[in-house]
Order: C-alpha cells, then structure tokens, then sequence
C-alpha cells in the first residue's frame, strides 16, 4: 500500500506537467500570427498605444525590464510595430492598464477578460512563459 501511494504521488505531478505542456502546445498552434490585423489603423502621432494589438520585441541587451501592473499609466515612445511603453502619471491621453494576463500572445483575450478595454500590448519574450499581454484603457 505504501508504494503504490508513493507511485501514485509521483504520477499525479508528473501527469499534471504533461497535461498542461500538451494543452500549452495546442493553444500555440491554434494562436493567430502576430503579423499586423488585416484591418489596421493609422499610426497614431501622439505616440500612444493604438487599438490594434502591437509585438514589442524584446531585445537582448534589455537588463531592467519595467513590471506593468493594474493601475499603472503608460505612454507609447515606440511605434505601432516596435512599441515601448513608459510607465507615467495617470492622465489625459495615457493608457491605463487594466488587466494583465501572464504567459500569452494573444491580445484577443482583453476583447472577454477585459471588455472594457480600448488596446492591448503584447509582450512576446523568447521564453513563453514570460510572454504577457497588457489590456488597456485610454484615459
């Protein structure tokens, strides 16, 4: 009895590791590419985050990235293609991040998680699990 709850605390890990790696792998083939919307708009000139989902992407020589949480204000000192956000005081023309949800690329999600949401920003880091995407709200 004992070595079959051993083995059995050993299994339920190591199952549970599989299942989400295969869900992982079936989620990713199912993500649309990150190339721009076939409906994009035009780059805004202020510099703000735009409503079509924007790829930052991250270079190697990027030491201290800023953490965003909900309730931080940023601003856009990037492109809509290649955007850097800056974290600044909440007010008019910021965005507001509203959500942010870990380990993912596809700013799709804000449209159910986060509905209020007017962009998002998608993080696509060279370890999927540091991936994040940002659903926010302009001010």
């Amino acid at each position: 009895m004992i070595i079959g709850l051993a083995v059995l605390l050993l299994l339920c890990p190591c199952l549970g590791l599989a299942g989400w790696a295969a869900w992982q792998v079936a989620d990713d083939s199912d993500e649309p590419s990150l190339s721009a919307p076939a409906t994009s708009t035009p780059a805004d000139p202020t510099g703000a985050p735009t409503p079509a989902p924007t790829t930052a992407e991250p270079s190697p020589t990027e030491d201290d990235e800023v953490e965003f949480a909900r309730g931080d204000c940023v601003v856009n000192d990037g492109t809509e293609d290649d955007a850097e956000l800056r974290k600044v005081p909440c007010g008019p023309g910021t965005y507001e991040v509203l959500l942010r949800i870990p380990a993912t690329v596809d700013g799709e999600r804000c449209g159910t998680r986060a509905p209020e949401a007017t962009a998002n920003y998608v993080h696509d880091n060279p370890v999927d699990l540091l991936d994040y995407v940002l659903c926010l709200r302009e001010r």
